[in-house]
């Protein structure tokens, strides 16, 4: 696992990010942010991005990047961002320790 700032990203994780991000012109890096709203309270949101903000926290693993801002990086310490690909389908997920409670759809937890 790659850490940064105690947030770790997993080898599956990288490999998607890899395929995303070669497939969009423009685009060097998955952005991932901690939002208020979803189900629980707060929700996670995924978008591409080219480069780091000024408070951007860089993740990188076998050439994958993930870019979390300052804030966001306060209710993700501690997390694992993988993806899996199951019979629920493939998705990134994020195991956040310091969520209290999560809902269904898997993006959206309290803590």
């Amino acid at each position: 696992m790659t850490e940064t700032a105690s947030v770790t990203l997993s080898e599956s994780a990288a490999r998607r990010i890899r395929e995303i991000v070669s497939a969009e012109d423009g685009k060097s890096a998955l952005r991932v942010s901690v939002e208020g709203g979803g189900c629980s309270g707060f929700s996670y949101k995924f978008d591409l991005d080219d480069e780091p903000g000024d408070d951007d926290i860089v993740l990188e693993r076998d050439e994958a990047r993930v870019l979390i801002d300052q804030v966001s990086l306060v209710y993700m310490a501690g997390s694992e961002i993988d993806f899996v690909d199951n019979l629920m389908g493939q998705a990134f997920q994020i195991r956040n320790p310091n969520a209290v409670a999560s809902c269904g759809c898997g993006t959206s937890f309290s803590i």
